[in-house]
């Protein structure tokens, strides 16, 4: 069953609008959300991945406009 909470820094707090919403699925947790960072490189039109901020994350960005953040979930 997935949790609607989040354990984020705050880096992430500040983009929390009604197209945001995070998931826990046992001990993984999905955060999408709309990307409103500056990008200093060329990125893939459809899927791009990187690691995250984090060690441990995995971000997608899917379109050039939808973040989606792979991680272990905070107990």
């Amino acid at each position: 069953m997935a949790n609607l909470e989040h354990s984020f820094d705050g880096r992430f707090i500040r983009q929390y609008a009604p197209t945001t919403f995070s998931m826990r699925f046992g001990r993984r947790e999905i955060f999408v959300c709309r990307d409103s960072r500056q990008r200093y490189y060329s990125v893939n039109p459809v899927l791009d991945c990187s690691t995250g901020i984090q060690a441990g994350h995995l971000e997608v960005l899917l379109f050039r406009k939808w973040l989606i953040i792979f991680s272990k979930a905070k107990w």
